[in-house]
């Protein structure tokens, strides 16, 4: 579908096989188009030699598989708080706020894996950082008039409050980064060297990358991925999750019987115990399906002319791929609209990008590098809340009252929080 935003021609992709033409066979013609938000013009650049050199960075430092097994021990310490915090809300039998929950669990295995440091009992604790990315979250999925609307588009932009919002924005996370570089300094272990360590040796030594000297506003742009990119994906995914869960009682008793039959007798599901729960993967790809966490992929600027089943797609052309469209088309999925994870049985789609039909991670080139760790964070976090915990709804609410409703922005999380009571399968 092509439509005219302001000035800008923006061609939407809603099938599996155009997505694949797009982000496979074109995928050299086209990069994610700059967005007005300061280091993301950094963050999101072509496939020249820097962006190669720091992806490999990232990749090798913070995103292998060795480096996600590594910091396993974290995930653990900081899922066993979760279950321990439910547990005195199953004693009390009071209801818990999963979406908070869940966003909690992945800011703080994030911030100890990707930043070298904790900021339990600092500032940026007690929900601040998460007001943070969320709101910039909301300014780089916003409409910018100036991005659509040539000369008249800032005043648009300022008289509109979005200008100084996104600055606000700016400064907020300016300022984060450099209390988080002031944290990571007073907190590091001496001898011992982590991703951030790594960032600022290279800027210190004024390493070439590509053809750039790496700087501070390298490493911001950098962090800005990591931190935007992994902290309210997988929480989103969870919270999708159990909200579906709750919605299908037989599908929840399902699961939890797979994952309690699959490990007896153990305080906390293992990493090497979710390898086994095929069902419980079948519940997660379900989930991606009807509620990817970013439902258009991040928009891509058409760079030279190529075809799209006949149609020529010219420069300048934004480019959307609307993976929420395709995880719903009816061409490629019975019932669509049912939350059915059997639907995967003897399927062989999975989410790493090689199948089209389902693209939560998007793919190509400009796929997400996080895929193995996402994906054991949702599995390793759901599997212990559904392994210690049955989950029943609040007095007087009913499968029926639950609200699905979507919160608009770059990343689409549940608006209203989704409300569980916790209820102690077994005591230790």
């Amino acid at each position: 579908m092509l439509v005219k935003l302001g000035k800008v021609p923006t061609v939407i992709i809603s099938s599996s096989e155009t997505a694949r033409q797009a982000l496979k066979d074109h995928d050299l013609n086209c990069w994610p188009r700059e967005l007005s938000y300061n280091y993301v013009d950094i963050a999101f650049s072509p496939f020249d030699d820097y962006w190669k050199e720091v992806r490999k960075l990232v990749v090798q430092e913070l995103f292998s598989t060795k480096q996600v097994n590594s910091i396993q021990p974290i995930k653990e310490e900081e899922v066993k708080k979760l279950i321990d915090s439910m547990a005195e809300s199953a004693s009390q039998k009071t209801q818990v706020n999963l979406n908070e929950k869940f966003l909690a669990l992945t800011v703080s295995v994030l911030c100890r894996a990707a930043f070298g440091v904790s900021f339990e009992g600092t500032v940026l604790s007690n929900g601040r950082l998460n007001k943070l990315v969320r709101e910039a979250y909301e300014m780089l999925g916003s409409f910018s008039a100036s991005d659509y609307i040539p000369y008249a588009g800032w005043m648009v932009d300022r008289f509109s409050g979005l200008e100084g919002r996104r600055d606000k924005s700016v400064q907020d996370l300016d300022a984060f980064y450099e209390q988080m570089f002031d944290l990571h300094k007073e907190e590091k272990e001496k001898g011992s060297e982590d991703f951030v360590d790594v960032l600022l040796r290279l800027e210190k030594e004024e390493t070439v990358v590509g053809n750039d000297k790496f700087t501070r506003n390298h490493i911001k742009a950098i962090l800005m991925n990591i931190l935007l990119a992994g902290m309210d994906t997988s929480s989103i995914t969870m919270t999708w999750a159990m909200a579906e869960l709750a919605r299908n009682p037989r599908v929840m008793k399902k699961v939890q019987s797979e994952i309690r039959n699959q490990t007896v007798n153990k305080f906390m599901i293992s990493l090497d115990d979710t390898n086994q729960l095929n069902y419980l993967k079948m519940v997660i790809k379900e989930t991606w399906r009807l509620h990817p966490p970013v439902p258009l992929l991040v928009p891509r600027e058409v760079m030279s002319e190529f075809e799209i089943n006949g149609y020529k797609i010219e420069p300048k052309t934004q480019l959307y791929v609307n993976v929420w469209a395709i995880g719903c088309d009816q061409d490629t999925w019975k019932d669509p609209e049912m939350f059915l994870p059997e639907r995967f049985i003897d399927n062989n789609i999975d989410a790493k990008g090689k199948h089209f039909e389902l693209l939560p991670f998007g793919s190509g080139r400009r796929i997400c590098p996080a895929i193995y760790m996402g994906t054991t964070m949702v599995e390793f976090g759901l599997a212990n809340m559904l392994y210690h915990f049955d989950w029943k709804l609040p007095e007087g609410m009913v499968v029926e009252d639950i609200d699905m409703e979507e919160y608009p922005g770059l990343t689409v999380s549940k608006k209203n929080e989704l409300l569980l009571v916790p209820m102690k399968y077994f005591d230790h």
